[in-house]
């Protein structure tokens, strides 16, 4: 078993009155059951809770706060875990994922999701409708999740974030009170939920509005490594005068040689290109001509995407695994940026990094959203994301190491603070590079209302008033 720190362990009178509200749905660091209970998705995070909850229901939930408050414990929900940080040690870790209603209504355009409810579960249930949400790249993660980061959708590029499309949530405060909150209710709190984190509650349910798109279309292109900057020269440009209908994520992957992987990609690097286009496919081809022409794609899935395949596009890993993620966002990107990524992570044999990918915002993420919300849009023209894997422990100084060259490659176009997303804001940055002081000055004091004793906690605390 994993060694336990002292800090994780609850006090006896904490730990009985957990058990006797909760009996067999609470794992503590003792069972033998308690490493597999505690795991995020992400495996490169030592998250250590103090307990963890199945929950079934929202009276879980609403037990399970009300408990903890009362002992000066921490509550935190987790349904996967993408965006696990140390910040959870200690707390009773609610999981959400046994909350999996879905109801899914048409004649009003909104789909109401329990908690636990992942992107892979909703999306099948719009095909053949008409409609969309505004899902990210993966579909292991959370649609509440997503909301509560503001969420980079896609389709962003057309509709902006994805927290604009929250309409209303159940959510137990920091006193274990069930509440109804949209914005007529309490018009604060939904501002706060578009995009601030999980700290001002525990979110049981989730009504998200719907799209009209009756067509998607898109794929994979993938090309050698020694095509790279050809390539992502020619996206650069394509993305220039793009329609905003039109995304386009640019990568540099490295496989390792494992046995998992099929032998097409096993020990290989690539330049990927994966893309969406609300259209018709003769639309995309248009567009995508040119990435076409910039050299030989050695694997092509572009076609038309049923919004219960989305998840397919990217094919992002679904099974946990252990990642180390760094994140800048992009103002005046030039070729000569991409000749900089390229150099810094074309080249698997001076780079630990599994993948660095960019992707152009504009568009609706830089237009100011009509609903309130804490993220409401993204600044820079460009996010980088570079993601290592340490499989071993030997790995995490070298991927550290490749990840601070990449970032001093892009000093030049890093964008400042408040950059508008949540979604890749990794723990070891301060909070004030998502949101502006005016910004973070409301959401604290949201939470100071809303969760007086601090009862709550999220990935990314946001600090006292």
């Amino acid at each position: 078993m994993t060694d336990i720190a002292p800090t994780t362990r609850l006090a006896a009178d904490a730990a009985a009155a957990l058990s006797e509200a909760l009996d067999d749905r609470v794992v503590f660091p003792d069972h033998p059951t308690y490493p597999q209970a505690a795991m995020p998705w992400n495996l490169a995070v030592p998250q250590q809770p103090a307990a963890v909850v199945d929950v079934r229901d929202a009276e879980d939930v609403v037990t399970a706060v009300r408990v903890a408050r009362q002992h000066g414990l921490a509550v935190s929900a987790q349904p996967v875990g993408h965006g696990a940080t140390q910040a959870l040690s200690g707390v009773v870790l609610l999981r959400t994922a046994g909350l999996d209603s879905i109801d899914v209504d048409l004649d009003i355009g909104v789909a109401r999701v329990g908690a636990g409810v992942t992107w892979g579960q909703l999306l099948p249930a719009l095909d053949g409708t008409g409609r969309i949400a505004m899902a990210g790249s993966n579909p292991s993660v959370s649609v509440v999740g997503l909301m509560l980061g503001g969420g980079m959708s896609w389709f962003g590029r057309r509709y902006g974030i994805s927290a604009r499309t929250l309409r209303s949530v159940r959510i137990v405060d920091g006193e274990g009170t069930l509440r109804h909150v949209d914005d007529s209710t309490d018009a604060d709190l939904m501002w706060a939920l578009r995009g601030g984190g999980g700290e001002y509650g525990i979110v049981v349910e989730a009504e998200i509005a719907l799209l009209d798109e009756a067509v998607i279309v898109g794929g994979k292109l993938l090309y050698p490594i020694e095509v790279a900057l050809p390539v992502l020269t020619a996206f650069l440009d394509v993305n220039r005068t793009a329609p905003d209908t039109f995304t386009c994520w640019a990568s540099l992957m490295h496989f390792p040689d494992v046995e998992f992987l099929p032998e097409p990609l096993r020990g290989q690097s690539f330049v990927n290109l994966d893309m969406t286009l609300l259209g018709s496919i003769d639309e995309l081809e248009t567009v995508i001509a040119p990435l076409r022409a910039a050299g030989p794609v050695v694997h092509d899935t572009v076609g038309e995407v049923p919004i219960g395949s989305l998840g397919q596009v990217a094919d992002e890993p679904t099974d946990p695994s252990p990642s180390m993620e760094y994140a800048a966002f992009l103002t005046d990107v030039t070729n000569d940026t991409v000749r900089r990524i390229v150099d810094v992570a074309g080249d698997r044999t001076s780079t630990a990094l599994f993948m660095v990918e960019i992707r152009p915002l504009g568009g609706a993420f830089a237009t100011p959203s009509d609903v309130p919300a804490a993220i409401d849009q993204a600044v820079g023209d460009y996010a980088v994301v570079a993601l290592g894997m340490p499989m071993v422990p030997e790995l995490v100084e070298p991927i550290l190491g490749s990840q601070k060259a990449l970032e001093a490659s892009l000093a030049h176009e890093a964008a400042g603070g408040g950059h508008g997303s949540l979604t890749f804001h990794t723990a070891d940055k301060p909070i004030d590079e998502v949101y502006s002081s005016q910004t973070l000055d409301r959401l604290r004091a949201v939470k100071a209302r809303t969760d007086p004793d601090g009862v709550i906690r999220g990935n990314h605390p946001i600090g006292a008033s």
